[in-house]
C-alpha cells in the first residue's frame, strides 16, 4: 500500500470521477485508475461502484476512507512537524550530566536555555561517565556533560574548558586559614571521596598518587554533597571543583585553593557524531560552551 494509492483514492472518493480525481493529483486518468485497481487487490475488496456516470463508494470503500484520511493527515502532521524543525530550536532533546556537574550547573543553565528555546522539552539522565557514553552511543542521549573521556568513533568531545579543584576542610582545620594549601601537607589527613565509578574520585585518586600520597581513605559515597557534610562533621577532607564551592554553601567547611601547579579537571560535551544534530541539540552545545569557563 503506496501513500499515493491512498491520496488517489480519497480523491476519487471526493470527486466521485476518476477524470476529475486525475486532473486534481495531477496525474493521467489511466494511470490512477490502475493504483486505484492495485490497491483493491491488495485490500481484497472493491472500493468503488463503476457506474456509467458516476463512482460510488461501496461499503468497503466508505469504511476504508476514513483510515485513509487519517494517514494522510498524520503523514502532513509528520512533514509539518519536521519542516518545523528546520526553521526554529523545538522539539525533545535529551541530555546526560555526570552527578559531579549536575547540580552545581544544571539549574541556572537549563533555565537560560528555556527562556531562550521556550519549544525544546528537555530529558534528564544523571549517571557516571561510562553509562552517559553507552547512551549516546545507543541514540538515547543527545549530548552528555562530563569530565575526562577519551574520544571513540561513537563519541565526539568539545572541551568546555578547565575548572580548578579546592581542597574542602573542617572550618576550623589546622589549613583552613590558610591562603592555598600544598599537596605535601596533607599526608596525615584521612580522606573521603566519591566511588570509583566516578571521574571526580579517578581525578583526585591519581593526583594523590602523583603527589606520592597513600591517605588513609575512611569513606567512600556517591554524592558531593553528602561527602561535603561528613567533612564538616569533621570525619575528613575531600578534594571538589570549585563550581560546588560557588554554588553549595554546606556550614561547617572552608574551601581552600591549591598552592601551584593548580590541580584541574576538563570539563566537556559529548555527543555521537555519527548521528544528526538537531537544532535543539546545537543550540545546547552553545549555550553550554557559555556558560562554562572558558
Amino acid at each position: 500500500m503506496e501513500i499515493h494509492q491512498l491520496r488517489y483514492f480519497v480523491a476519487v472518493a471526493e470527486e466521485g470521477s476518476f477524470s476529475q480525481a486525475a486532473q486534481r493529483e495531477h496525474v493521467s486518468q489511466p494511470s490512477l485508475s490502475q493504483q486505484i485497481q492495485k490497491l483493491e487487490g491488495e485490500l481484497n475488496q472493491q472500493l468503488f461502484d463503476r457506474l456509467p456516470r458516476s463512482v460510488v463508494l461501496t461499503e468497503a470503500g466508505r469504511c476504508f476512507l476514513e483510515y485513509a484520511r487519517k494517514i494522510l493527515t498524520g503523514i502532513a502532521d509528520a512533514r509539518r512537524c519536521v519542516e518545523s524543525l528546520e526553521h526554529e530550536v523545538a522539539g525533545r532533546l535529551s541530555v546526560g550530566v555526570i552527578p559531579s556537574i549536575a547540580l552545581y550547573v544544571l539549574p541556572k543553565l537549563i533555565g537560560s536555555f528555556q527562556r531562550a528555546y521556550p519549544k525544546v522539552t528537555f530529558e534528564m539522565f544523571e549517571d557516571t561517565t561510562d553509562k552517559l557514553a553507552q547512551r549516546l552511543e545507543d541514540g538515547t542521549l543527545d549530548v552528555a556533560l562530563a569530565s575526562t573521556c577519551e574520544e571513540t568513533p561513537t563519541l565526539a568531545r568539545r572541551s568546555l574548558g578547565r575548572e580548578p579543584l579546592l581542597m574542602l576542610l573542617p572550618e576550623h582545620h589546622r589549613l583552613g586559614r590558610r591562603k592555598s594549601i600544598k599537596w605535601s601537607e596533607l599526608a596525615s589527613e584521612k580522606f573521603l571521596l566519591l566511588h570509583q565509578v566516578h571521574c571526580l574520585s579517578i581525578q583526585v585518586r591519581e593526583l594523590l598518587a602523583a603527589n606520592h600520597l597513600k591517605p588513609e581513605l575512611v569513606l567512600q559515597g556517591a554524592q558531593l554533597v553528602t561527602i561535603a557534610r561528613m567533612v564538616a562533621a569533621g570525619l575528613g577532607v575531600t578534594v571538589v571543583p570549585q563550581m560546588m564551592v560557588e554554588t553549595e554553601f554546606v556550614r561547617g567547611c572552608v574551601a581552600v585553593p591549591f598552592a601551584r601547579p593548580v590541580p584541574t579537571r576538563e570539563l566537556t560535551l559529548l555527543r555521537n557524531p555519527l548521528r544528526a544534530e538537531s537544532r535543539a541539540a546545537a543550540a545546547f552545545r552553545e549555550e553550554a560552551a557559555a556558560a562554562f569557563p572558558g
